[in-house]
C-alpha cells in the first residue's frame, strides 16, 4: 500500500489563470545551521532577488526564518513552480552550501484578500517566534514591491 500523500509535484493546474500568486515555504534540513546568519541569509536574499531579476519568478515576497524560507510568489507557465523551485533550491546547495528537505508546500492565494492575509502572516512570523519584537524589526526579507530599509543594499 502507498503512503499518503506520497510525492506531490507541484504543477500548476491548466485552470489556474497565469499570475496566480502561491504561497511557498521551504524548509531546511534539521542539522543544518540557521538561514539568518551572515552572510548567509543575504546570500540567500540576494538568490532569490536575483531569481526575480532573471524572470524565473516574480517575487512579492521573501522572508527568511532560521530553519526555513517563505515566499510568495508568481511562477511563468515554463518551466512553472517545481522548475523554478528545485533549480533554485539546487544553485543555493550547491552555492550556499544550504541542506533543503525534499520538496516543499504551496498554496495558492485565490484573492487579493487572501494575499493581503498571508503577506501579514508572514511578516509577522519572527514576532510570533519572539525573534524580533516587531516586523520592522526583522531584516531578513526581500520584496520585488516593496524596498526593505533594514537591508541598506545587503540583498542587492
Amino acid at each position: 500500500m502507498r503512503e499518503y500523500p506520497g510525492r506531490l509535484h507541484h504543477n500548476t493546474p491548466a485552470w489556474v489563470g497565469d499570475g496566480a500568486l502561491f504561497h511557498v515555504r521551504v524548509r531546511a534540513m534539521p542539522e543544518h545551521p540557521s538561514l539568518i546568519e551572515s552572510p548567509l541569509a543575504s546570500d540567500l536574499l540576494r538568490a532569490a532577488r536575483r531569481y526575480h531579476e532573471l524572470g524565473h519568478w516574480w517575487c512579492e515576497l521573501f522572508l527568511l526564518m532560521p530553519d526555513h524560507a517563505h515566499a510568495l510568489l508568481v511562477f511563468p507557465r515554463e518551466p512553472g513552480m517545481s522548475a523554478a523551485m528545485r533549480h533554485w533550491k539546487r544553485g543555493t546547495a550547491r552555492f550556499q552550501r544550504v541542506i533543503w528537505q525534499e520538496g516543499f508546500f504551496d498554496h495558492r492565494l485565490r484573492s487579493p484578500a487572501e494575499a493581503g492575509e498571508k503577506w501579514h502572516y508572514v511578516r509577522r512570523n519572527p514576532v510570533v517566534k519572539n525573534l524580533c519584537t516587531t516586523e520592522d524589526g526583522w531584516p531578513w526579507w526581500w520584496s520585488g514591491i516593496i524596498e526593505n530599509p533594514l537591508l541598506a543594499g545587503g540583498a542587492r
